[in-house]
């Protein structure tokens, strides 16, 4: 049953087994993590085909250093035709694509446990509160957008001292073809029943423009 289904040579018959299993794995697969990854239809699709395309490229090289280098060149520039995913996205694929070189290489029991022992784990870390360090989730992003004309050093301390414990500067950047400017804080609020109240102060300051605020840990690495 762990055995590689694949002798010297690869059969129709074989392949066809993994292929078979890969995709079947690797539908049930993307279905378990689509309860708990945020992502779209498509993303889905495609890490349900991952398993088989990985699995299918290790199987046709078999061997081939030659082959070898010129497919993971091929890989490379996938790198730069994709977005910027999240945490989940990433994992999720790194998974697949782990699963996909143990059914390339005819271990199709191998395969399946990967794909649907590591899905059921992913959702069973989600339930529990590891990692949830309570002094993480009081961290907010405060975006402020502000015109042009004003001086923004120092503009909203006042505010700030007012209705926060503790706050830093973490990026300027222009918007509005440059008319604007957006200011980037990493924030904590002495009470949070009363961000309604500091929003609409700031509001005061920066003529009304736009305002977000938002839990810095899922921000901070777009900053």
């Amino acid at each position: 049953m762990f055995d590689s289904i694949y002798s010297s040579t690869v059969t129709a018959g074989s392949f066809f087994t993994m292929a078979g299993a890969a995709l079947i794995a690797g539908f049930i697969y993307a279905y378990i993590m689509s309860f708990r990854v945020r992502s779209t239809k498509r993303f889905f699709i495609v890490t349900a085909l991952i398993p088989f395309v990985v699995a299918a490229v290790i199987t046709f090289v078999n061997g081939n250093i030659g082959a070898g280098v010129a497919i993971g060149g091929a890989f490379t520039l996938i790198r730069f035709r994709s977005a910027q995913g999240s945490s989940e996205e990433i994992a999720a694929i790194l998974i697949a694509m782990g699963s996909g070189i143990a059914f390339g290489m005819g271990f199709v029991a191998y395969g399946v446990i990967i794909l649907l022992c590591l899905a059921l784990l992913f959702i069973a870390f989600s339930f529990f509160p590891f990692f949830e360090h309570k002094y993480l989730t009081e961290d907010k992003l405060l975006r402020i957008t502000i015109p042009e004309s004003l001086e923004y050093s120092g503009a909203f301390d006042d505010v700030f001292s007012h209705y926060l414990k503790d706050w830093e500067s973490v990026g300027v950047k222009t918007t509005g073809m440059g008319s604007m400017y957006r200011l980037s804080f990493k924030i904590k609020m002495k009470d949070q029943t009363k961000e309604k109240e500091f929003i609409d102060e700031l509001r005061t300051k920066n003529g009304n423009l736009e305002i977000a605020v938002t839990p810095f840990v899922e921000v901070q690495n777009q900053l």
